[in-house]
């Protein structure tokens, strides 16, 4: 299953938008028609008072959001965590260290990097009050990702945008959300820093 995501929706002010060829998504409609035969929207839940909004429950139970601890990796955190919120799901946050740069070094401070990304992850969840697993993975960034998503029954995967420059457009001509939205099963939701 594939998802698209309505491009002007930050534009104006709204949520992101995720639709999937079935219709369903932030935007599904109640597919029953009144008797003009006209759909009328999904209910809204109503918060209450004490507790505050309602979740709305089923879209989302697993969240998977990619870090990498830039700010469109702290990005990707933030939209991930809102959403769970909003649907009662939990949150994987998961950091690939990429082995494919062999140098000890390199690999070690990716590893400080990631640590410090998934506990800044997991405090902001405990702010508000979604549960969010640490998970760090190493190899290729897109095959973990997808491996990982797969594995774990994930049913959205939320990561920044890559803004890369002109040497990293010749190293990676792909990248990460390419990869992973072109070849995932998952629907997948890519946030810009200016987003949130």
């Amino acid at each position: 299953m594939s998802a698209d995501i309505d491009p002007d929706a930050n534009r104006h002010g709204a949520e992101p938008t995720v639709r999937t060829p079935e219709g369903t998504g932030l935007d599904a409609v109640d597919r029953d028609h009144d008797e003009e035969g006209v759909s009328a929207p999904a209910p809204v839940d109503e918060a209450d008072a004490d507790t505050g909004p309602v979740p709305a429950a089923g879209l989302f139970e697993r969240v998977l959001v990619v870090t990498d601890g830039a700010e469109t990796g702290e990005t990707a955190v933030e939209t991930g965590i809102d959403l769970a919120a909003a649907h009662g799901a939990t949150v994987d946050a998961l950091y690939v260290v990429d082995t494919t740069e062999a140098w000890d070094m390199v690999v070690e401070r990716h590893e400080r990097e990631g640590e410090a990304a998934v506990e800044a992850a997991e405090a902001r969840g405990r702010e508000r009050g979604v549960d969010v697993g640490k998970w760090f993975r190493y190899g290729t960034a897109h095959e973990e990702v997808l491996d990982f998503a797969d594995a774990h029954d994930v049913d959205l995967v939320v990561l920044g945008s890559a803004r890369r420059t002109g040497l990293e457009r010749l190293v990676r001509p792909e990248p990460l959300p390419t990869r992973v939205q072109r070849d995932g099963s998952v629907p997948v939701l890519v946030v810009g820093v200016d987003e949130v």
